[in-house]
C-alpha cells in the first residue's frame, strides 16, 4: 500500500520559532525576487513484514511565464513504476483529488499498469494522508533558512528527504500519526 502528495518550496523559508537576544527579534532577510520553486512528489509505501519506504522526485522549476510550476501527470507515472520496480509487487495507491491525479491523461496511463489499483482520499482529508506529515517535517527543518539560489534549496530539500528512509519508525509515526489502521485479512 502506498501513499501519495506532492508539495511546493520556495526560496522564501517557513516561518518557525528560532532563538534570539532578549529584547531583539531574529531576522531573516529574504530577497524579493522571484526565483521559481521546487515541487516534490513523495511516495510512501508500507507492506506487512518490511520496512517503510520513502520514495521522492524533486523538480526544479525556473521563473518564467508560460512554464509548468507543478509535477505532471508522468512525473507522477515515473514515481510509481519506480517504487514498483522497487518493491516488486502490486500497488494499492492511495492519494487526494489534486487536478492532476484525476485528470484523463491520468486515467489513461493508470489504466494501462495492471498492477496499480488506485482510491482516492475523501475532499480535503489533508490528516488522512502521511505524506502530509513528511512535508510538514521538512518544512520545519527549513524554518528561519534564508536560501539564495533555487539550486541551494533544491540540495537542502533533497538532503532533508534522504535522511527520512533511514529513520523508518519516524514514517511509521506519520502513518499512526494518521489514525488509520490497516487490518491484514484473515481467512475463515
Amino acid at each position: 500500500m502506498c501513499f501519495e502528495g506532492e508539495a511546493g518550496f520556495t526560496r522564501r523559508p517557513p516561518r518557525g520559532r528560532t532563538w534570539g537576544g532578549r529584547g531583539r527579534a531574529p531576522v531573516v532577510t529574504v530577497s524579493g525576487r522571484r526565483a521559481g520553486r521546487l515541487s516534490v512528489a513523495g511516495l510512501i509505501a508500507m507492506r506487512p513484514g518490511s520496512r517503510t519506504r520513502l520514495c521522492h522526485r524533486v523538480l526544479a522549476h525556473p521563473a518564467g511565464k508560460g512554464k509548468r510550476r507543478s509535477v505532471g501527470e508522468r512525473d507522477f507515472i515515473a514515481l510509481v513504476d519506480g517504487v514498483h520496480q522497487l518493491v516488486m509487487a502490486p500497488i494499492v495507491l492511495v492519494w487526494d483529488r489534486l487536478n492532476t491525479h484525476v485528470s484523463y491523461a491520468m486515467r489513461e496511463l493508470i489504466a494501462r499498469r495492471t498492477c496499480l489499483t488506485v482510491f482516492l482520499l475523501p475532499a480535503y482529508s489533508p490528516d488522512l494522508n502521511p505524506v502530509e506529515w513528511v512535508w510538514a517535517h521538512v518544512k520545519h527543518s527549513l524554518a528561519d533558512i534564508a536560501v539564495m539560489a533555487l539550486d541551494r534549496l533544491e540540495a537542502l530539500v533533497r538532503n532533508r528527504l534522504k535522511r527520512l528512509p533511514y529513520r523508518p519508525d519516524t514514517l511509521d509515526g506519520f502513518i499512526t500519526g494518521t489514525g488509520l489502521t490497516l487490518d491484514i485479512p484473515t481467512s475463515p
